[in-house]
């Protein structure tokens, strides 16, 4: 451990002497600077391509955390995507920019250190390398927008409000799709530019009852509004509303998807609807592609929203649902009440939920999904605000046996239609050791008896 905190430090170091130009690197150069991160920080990083491009390039993702290479119970997944039109170019830059930030300062700067200590981040700096390779250096236009194939990947996701499920999906789109059937995230942000805005769901709306006064209302929407707030407050300007001469004002810097302009197909939607994840859309910098001066001070602008946002990861309730015999319980399902979601939250393939919810008091129904004979449990838990202690809520739920047969919950046919990867069978390659799930049932029984 010495040794590795020594080559850290010599790392940081370094890093503060040279640390990664302000320019745009091409896809060879970006892979090959996150080869070099990987090898040089192998127990905190995982480097590995989530599928290819329409021209073959791979779209890497570089995790960093204490185990990058497989989830940890309580530790929630984040993830950042830049690069999704190809000619928005900043969030690529900027993510580079915070992989070498955060590997060069690990062990040393306290901030960094809880990040990564207490959640697992995923950082997939060019979702459209192809269209980034064609682009055009300049402010407006489109063109590098779309990807070889001249689609739009940011309409080109299954969209709840309209009947596109049998659409084909471009080979980037179906990449990530499978990625958020791999991995839990509970957090997520995607860049892009032509703004300075943080745009939060629904993008979408088919008119029935989230459509209010021009808005499209998600059931989370205090817990939307809070993430955009805390990226825009911590950006140097975004806040203000009009950092972009020729954009309309942005109250508090931020905006309804559907309410600044309808977009069906979109990535946010797709991950909140479907994947349980909250993500937001982040416009963050007026200018597509701007010339590379600019980019020092676009990284200094969006910096500090960049580590804050990561940090509410850490808001509201976490926990493992298990059943009477103290068995982790996958495809749950963890209700808020007062929050109808289009497709109920459930557990993961670890028995694991994540609910993102500001301080008060939630009142939380359990119920197993697929295994019939057993109660639903409902219980009131008084939520702290975690990202302080980089920590949400630790509250688990163990569900009894019924004392009549109960069927199975049905969940609604277009949750189920798309496949999420929560597997009806026993897939334990990433349950908690027996030890743990065993003291977490005996606790249990003794609040219980107690």
């Amino acid at each position: 451990m010495f040794i590795f905190t020594l080559c850290l430090f010599l790392w940081s170091w370094l890093s503060s002497i040279h640390g990664l130009e302000f320019r745009y690197h091409n896809s060879r150069e970006m892979e090959q600077y996150l080869k070099d991160i990987s090898r040089k920080f192998p127990d905190i990083t995982h480097l590995h391509s989530i599928g290819q491009s329409v021209e073959g390039r791979e779209l890497w993702v570089l995790i960093l955390g204490q185990h990058p290479r497989e989830h940890t119970t309580g530790i929630p997944e984040f993830k950042y995507v830049g690069n999704m039109h190809g000619n928005e170019a900043v969030g690529r830059v900027l993510l580079l920019q915070l992989i070498d930030y955060l590997t060069s300062r690990y062990l040393n700067d306290p901030l960094v250190t809880h990040l990564l200590n207490s959640s697992r981040v995923h950082i997939l700096p060019s979702m459209n390398p192809d269209g980034f390779e064609s682009s055009a250096r300049e402010c407006t236009y489109t063109i590098g927008r779309y990807n070889k194939n001249g689609v739009d990947l940011n309409r080109n996701f299954p969209d709840v409000f309209e009947s596109n499920t049998d659409q084909q999906r471009e080979k980037e789109v179906r990449a990530v799709m499978d990625w958020l059937k791999k991995e839990s995230f509970v957090l997520s942000a995607n860049l892009h530019g032509g703004a300075v805005v943080a745009s939060y769901p629904y993008d979408n709306s088919n008119g029935g009852s989230e459509l209010q006064g021009g808005l499209s209302i998600s059931p989370d929407d205090d817990v939307f509004v809070h993430l955009a707030k805390t990226y825009s407050y911590s950006h140097s300007e975004m806040h203000n509303g009009n950092s972009c001469y020729d954009s309309q004002g942005f109250t508090h810097g931020i905006t309804n998807g559907y309410y600044w302009y309808p977009l069906p197909g979109g990535m946010q939607d797709y991950n909140y609807v479907w994947a349980q994840c909250l993500e937001l859309t982040l416009e963050i910098s007026c200018c597509k592609y701007p010339p590379e001066a600019h980019l020092p001070d676009l990284w200094a602008a969006n910096k500090p929203a960049l580590l804050a946002y990561m940090q509410q990861v850490h808001l509201g309730v976490k926990g493992v649902v298990m059943d009477s015999y103290g068995k982790p319980v996958q495809n749950a399902l963890v209700e808020v009440e007062g929050r109808r979601n289009l497709c109920p939250f459930r557990t993961d393939r670890n028995g694991e939920y994540y609910r993102l919810l500001l301080p008060g008091n939630y009142t939380i129904k359990v119920r197993s999904g697929h295994i019939p004979g057993h109660k639903t449990l409902t219980q009131t838990v008084q939520v702290p605000y975690g990202p302080d202690t980089f920590s949400a809520l630790t509250h688990n739920f163990l569900l009894q046996n019924s004392d009549y047969s109960s069927t199975a919950t049905q969940l609604p046919q277009s949750c189920t239609t798309l496949n999420l990867g929560i597997q009806e069978s026993d897939s334990a390659t990433l349950l908690p050791s027996v030890f743990t799930t065993l003291t977490l049932f005996l606790l249990q029984r003794l609040l219980m008896l107690s």
